[in-house]
């Protein structure tokens, strides 16, 4: 940590504080249906962008799993007058994984990608630590399926941390680097390769970098500080944090056998918001973004997550200031608002 302590429970805290900072808040990280009948939603896309909307707050990016989100966002835009909403693509194996094409096909389909993430559970890193507890002992799902070995792993990506980028990585990367206003999402791939596809954003001109939730959680504060420091945002998801996380899930597989306990990487948030208060204070909110990843049904909705992480942060001493840098100031830089 840095020389600062927090304050715990400051006074001023209120209800209404944690509903004024949604005012021109930004969440880059919802997931609003539609979704596998094993993983119900609780909120549609509509719904997310009206409750958004009538909070007072700026705009809303959608996250899907299975779809590039930009069709998404064009059909809500049409409905939803006056609130911007964003969609992008995450190179997860329903596309192939690392699929230049896919890229190049959801910068122009619909409202266009505002975002590339380059996969969440279809990266290597996070495929390969999925799995059960049998007879006490964990088993990765690559070792109890082999279809899951073949059709999966065999697919997801995986960041060259040593070598030159493949073809496809190659081009992918051109075309985020030819497009500014688009922004590159980690995706979940392992630290090393975070800090990896940072490097490689400047060396292809890529404007911003988000260091996905799913990898700040694994991060020590002195990998969020060279992240950083690097230029990249830092972004602490609320739905990490919560209660489900012990809940076995169907996040992304068909197969009910694929369930994983938060995302096959720990039973229960480690430190939980309080080890993310301290992380904003070691790395500095300008560097940070909090967002809700909410959608499903077992948690509030994105916008009462999203207030609920803000009320949170409030009773761990970040201040007014630091949470509207993190909520509003620094998504803002992500996307094209007026």
């Amino acid at each position: 940590m840095s020389g600062k302590t927090l304050e715990y429970l400051p006074e001023g805290r209120s209800l209404e504080l944690s509903k004024q900072l949604l005012v021109g808040a930004i969440d880059i990280h919802v997931h609003a249906g539609p979704h596998l009948p094993s993983s119900p939603r609780r909120v549609d896309p509509f719904e997310a962008a009206t409750q958004a909307r009538d909070a007072g707050m700026r705009a809303i990016v959608y996250m899907d799993v299975f779809e590039m989100s930009t069709g998404t966002a064009w059909l809500v835009s049409q409905v939803v007058k006056d609130f911007p909403v964003f969609g992008g693509l995450i190179l997860n194996t329903v596309y192939g994984g690392m699929n230049a094409r896919a890229v190049r096909t959801a910068l122009y389909y619909g409202s266009g990608a505002q975002y590339i993430s380059f996969g969440t559970h279809s990266t290597y890193y996070q495929a390969s630590h999925e799995g059960h507890m049998v007879n006490g002992v964990f088993k990765p799902l690559g070792d109890l399926y082999p279809k899951f070995r073949d059709q999966e792993l065999s697919r997801a990506i995986r960041i060259p941390v040593d070598d030159r980028p493949g073809p496809e990585l190659d081009e992918i990367l051109t075309m985020i680097g030819e497009k500014p206003e688009v922004y590159l999402r980690t995706g979940h791939v392992s630290n090393q390769e975070a800090v990896r596809l940072i490097e490689l954003a400047k060396e292809y001109g890529i404007r911003q970098v988000v260091v996905a939730g799913a990898v700040t959680k694994n991060m020590t504060i002195e990998e969020q500080q060279v992240a950083a420091s690097a230029g990249a945002f830092i972004e602490h998801t609320f739905a990490a944090l919560t209660h489900t996380t012990p809940i076995p899930k169907t996040h992304y597989y068909v197969e009910k056998e694929y369930v994983s306990i938060d995302e096959g990487m720990s039973g229960g948030p480690a430190g939980g918001v309080r080890r993310v208060a301290e992380q904003i204070r070691a790395v500095g909110a300008e560097h940070c973004i909090l967002s809700s990843d909410l959608g499903v049904y077992t948690l509030p909705t994105p916008l009462e997550g999203l207030r609920e992480f803000i009320a949170c942060l409030l009773d761990l001493g970040i201040t007014t200031d630091e949470i509207e840098q993190m909520v509003a100031v620094n998504p803002a830089q992500l996307l094209p608002l007026n």
